[in-house]
């Protein structure tokens, strides 16, 4: 019997398996899985008594709260699609995306309630605005939303190619882009990380990564999987970091490489308070080597450094560790880390291409473009078929990232192809020379770009 591939499936199996294991803690809210659910299905009772349908979208504006995270379980199991939106953009985008997407529903955390006021004139499909959290005129209040209801929303088919989410992306010189995953798409990332990093029902992960970022790289359902506690935070701020370290006795957590400068750059006695053998992933940007030697050496931290990008739901890379890496110096170890590494098991191949598209030398030297193609490419830019055939091309998804690949089959990114600086007709890293300035002890974080 063929079920469909969908992290709704991993919802049911922690129904079953883990209902009274700790599910969710947002401030001095715990929630075991059995209750987190149950909120879940009221969730879902109510939009469809709002009139969500399948295909439908509904987008959340908040931080990283328990009725976020519920949204990635309540919106799916209806058939309806998720549009979660990165809360630090302003309301002319917030407008854009709402707007582009269709949105019938829009959650919105009350930290943001001025700036979708500002534009609710303007967002014509919209039908109703829910606040998370608190109360305030002309909006639905979450919490009375569900206690009004009850747990008994109406199933629906899932097809593993619907989609579960449009994630879009920040647009730097144009307008963001509708990415277009699949529950498909979420699965095939959720197994595959899994595989490559093991995790149980005692880990307990903080939420430091936006969930909003490429639906939390998948950990907003990789958590449950594995009947895992998620510490909600709803600010990233280094000494709140610390703490819930130690009194949420934190295994695991995700954090771009800004964020992990700031949590290695607080004063030493702070730092002397973390747990020792935490894991963590990084990404988002290449990370220095001295970045990483400070997490391993004076923490006692294990750092793995993934890549991917939002279009790829998002992991296609990981700088997975070999016995012969534990014979290098850790100084050596580092620079082998910063590197992206290799496919992973369940997100299809990976190439670094020429100009011709041709495979690169394996030298660490010569320069291409990383394309893939396999489970987890998105289906598409919603409503965007130029931006799309753009991107996809002869079934290959092309990244521009600009890297190397070692003679390990180690990949190295060098820079994003419009940001390479050109210099008396020499390629110029970018990144390079940043993770040559940080390593000065008076350099905390630095930028590198090109200008005539």
């Amino acid at each position: 019997m063929k079920v469909a591939l969908s992290p709704m499936e991993f919802a049911r199996r922690a129904r079953r398996l883990y209902s009274k294991n700790e599910a969710v803690v947002d401030g001095d809210l715990r929630l075991n899985y059995e209750e987190f659910f149950n909120r879940c299905d009221r969730w879902s009772f109510a939009l469809q008594n709002m009139g969500v349908k399948k295909g439908d979208k509904v987008a959340y504006i908040a931080p990283n709260t328990h009725t976020h995270l519920e949204g990635y379980y309540s919106i799916p199991q209806i058939g309806a699609v998720l549009v979660p939106i990165n809360y630090r953009l302003s309301a002319d985008e917030f407008e854009y995306i709402i707007n582009h997407s269709g949105s019938k529903v829009v959650c919105v955390h009350p930290d943001y309630f001025d700036a979708v006021d500002s534009i609710r004139e303007k967002l014509s499909a919209v039908e109703q605005y829910v606040a998370l959290e608190g109360k305030k005129d002309g909006w639905k209040e979450y919490e009375r939303l569900l206690m009004n209801g009850d747990a008994t929303y109406e199933g629906v088919e899932i097809d593993e190619d619907d989609l579960i989410t449009i994630n879009y992306t920040s647009g730097t010189t144009a307008r963001p882009k509708g990415v277009m995953i699949t529950h498909r798409n979420a699965y095939m990332n959720i197994m595959g990380t899994l595989v490559h990093h093991h995790l149980t029902q005692e880990d307990r992960y903080l939420w430091t990564l936006p969930m909003f970022h490429a639906n939390g790289w998948t950990f907003t359902w990789i958590n449950t999987a594995r009947g895992m506690a998620h510490i909600c935070l709803r600010k990233v701020e280094a000494s709140m970091i610390y703490k819930l370290l130690q009194t949420e006795r934190i295994t695991m957590f995700c954090a771009a490489p800004t964020v992990l400068i700031s949590i290695t750059n607080v004063p030493e006695d702070l730092r002397a308070t973390a747990p020792k053998g935490i894991r963590l992933f990084t990404a988002g940007a290449p990370p220095a080597a001295a970045t990483i030697e400070i997490i391993e050496r004076d923490l006692g931290w294990e750092l793995t450094h993934v890549y991917g990008l939002t279009e790829t739901t998002p992991l296609i890379a990981i700088c997975e560790p070999r016995a012969d890496h534990m014979n290098l110096t850790i100084e050596q170890r580092a620079k082998v880390k910063a590197r992206q590494g290799i496919e992973l098991v369940s997100s299809g191949e990976l190439k670094v291409v020429d100009d011709n598209g041709n495979e690169v030398a394996k030298d660490g030297e010569t320069l291409g473009e990383i394309t893939v193609r396999g489970n987890v490419v998105m289906t598409g830019y919603y409503n965007d078929p130029e931006s799309t055939a753009a991107a996809i091309k002869d079934g290959w998804f092309y990244t521009g990232d600009a890297a190397v690949v070692h003679d390990d089959g180690y990949l190295e990114i060098r820079d994003r192809f419009k940001d390479v600086i050109i210099s008396g007709g020499e390629n110029i890293s970018s990144v390079e020379v940043e993770g040559c300035l940080l390593h000065h002890p008076a350099v905390l974080e630095v930028a590198v770009v090109g200008m005539p």
